[in-house]
């Protein structure tokens, strides 16, 4: 039985650290595409729906589009699924569902309106690039 316990514990650990890789690799590519403002928040001890938000503003729709359009050629490419994608039409607020990492990337003002941070406020927060 502990056995059992400890393989079960192991592949979580192993699960979410493989969730802020993802993460990470997220935000290196919104920084790369302009992005500003990037930050993740760690939701691991809030929910168990999903492990980390990545969000990040963009400056103009193409910047947001670029942005969407390369975390998803990324994500493909190492076999990642995408679950869902929402507001790419109106490209105010572009979702991009990645199950336990969920990418939102906003314009300024629709950013501030719906304040995810303020909401999530007892999530850890890192901002990317890290603080030296």
């Amino acid at each position: 039985m502990e056995t059992i316990s400890a393989t079960n514990e192991a592949a979580t650990v192993d699960r979410q650290e493989q969730s802020r890789q993802r993460a990470l690799q997220a935000a290196k590519i919104a920084a790369e595409n302009r992005g500003r403002d990037i930050v993740i928040l760690d939701l691991r001890e809030l929910t168990s729906v999903f492990d980390f938000f990545v969000l990040a503003t963009g400056t103009s729709r193409r910047q947001i589009h670029a942005m969407a359009e390369e975390i998803g050629h990324e994500f493909k490419q190492i076999g990642d699924r995408r679950l869902g994608r929402e507001g790419y039409e109106e490209s105010r607020w572009i979702l991009l569902d990645y199950g336990d990492v969920v990418v939102h990337l906003f314009e300024e003002e629709t950013r501030r309106y719906y304040a995810l941070e303020d909401l999530w406020g007892q999530a850890k927060r890192t901002k990317y690039p890290p603080q030296v």
